[in-house]
């Protein structure tokens, strides 16, 4: 199943729909060029393409293909009952295309044992609470986005959705991080070097564990997220998206190097 969406409780739905149905998702950033759409479908071909009535002009033409729009339809939001869940450990749970940087974008398939396994680890390592509030701000076609999204709901916490575009402003960012009380959230290191530029040291009262990932964490970036953040643990992970997101991590300490 394609998905073609923006961050929204309609596209949160459709994650969950699809893999409660048995389903898989692939999904399509509509930021990302119509040719590069457009070979992501001829190469997964779904059976339907799920997106929203402002990007339907985003959605590549394939015959035959199905698209539904989610928040177009009162038939689509009649509630049916509990439908049965048909996952499976063996199933697909979704399938991300690389970047494509050494050739034609490939499409990686996680099945539902991977990102399970991968996300009850998560939680023994950095347990969440009912108390704890998850900010998802990763686009979607990244492997990151798995866990914000997945990882906050099996636990019982709160999931935070950013605005789209939201990870690419340091000052919606802050403010949200500050009104929605955030307790957990990722960033890329580059991203992490710029908000530390503009935090005020104090801040993010609410924050209490930040996790790093996708590229190498420097050793000035960490001691300054500390001299920033004090009362926050760092987290540095590593991994390929082939291995269910990460395979390596590390607790970061004020006087480690």
């Amino acid at each position: 199943m394609g998905l073609c969406m923006e961050r929204s409780v309609e596209m949160i739905v459709g994650l969950y729909a699809t893999l409660k149905a048995g389903g898989a998702y692939v999904p399509l950033d509509p930021g990302f060029p119509a040719e590069r759409l457009a070979t992501i479908l001829d190469d997964a071909k779904p059976v339907a393409v799920l997106t929203q009535s402002h990007l339907q002009d985003r959605v590549p033409a394939t015959p035959g293909l199905p698209v539904i729009v989610l928040d177009d339809g009162a038939e689509l939001l009649v509630d049916p009952g509990n439908l049965e869940n048909l996952t499976e450990p063996g199933l697909l749970a979704y399938v991300i295309y690389t970047s494509g940087s050494t050739g034609k974008p490939k499409g990686v398939g996680i099945e539902h044992r991977g990102i399970v396994n991968r996300l009850q680890w998560m939680q023994q390592a950095y347990p969440l609470t009912a108390a704890d509030r998850v900010l998802q701000k990763t686009p979607f076609s990244f492997d990151v986005s798995v866990w914000e999204f997945f990882w906050p709901l099996l636990e019982g916490a709160t999931l935070v959705v950013a605005r789209p575009g939201g990870h690419q402003d340091v000052a919606y960012l802050a403010r949200v991080i500050d009104e929605q009380r955030i307790t957990t959230l990722h960033f890329v290191p580059p991203m992490l070097d710029v908000f530390l530029n503009e935090a005020r040291p104090g801040s993010a009262r609410s924050l209490r564990q930040v996790m790093c990932s996708g590229q190498a964490l420097p050793l000035e970036l960490q001691q300054r997220f500390f001299q920033t953040w004090d009362h926050v643990e760092l987290h540095n992970l590593y991994g390929p998206t082939e291995a269910s997101v990460d395979v390596t991590y590390w607790q970061c300490h004020k006087d480690s190097e």
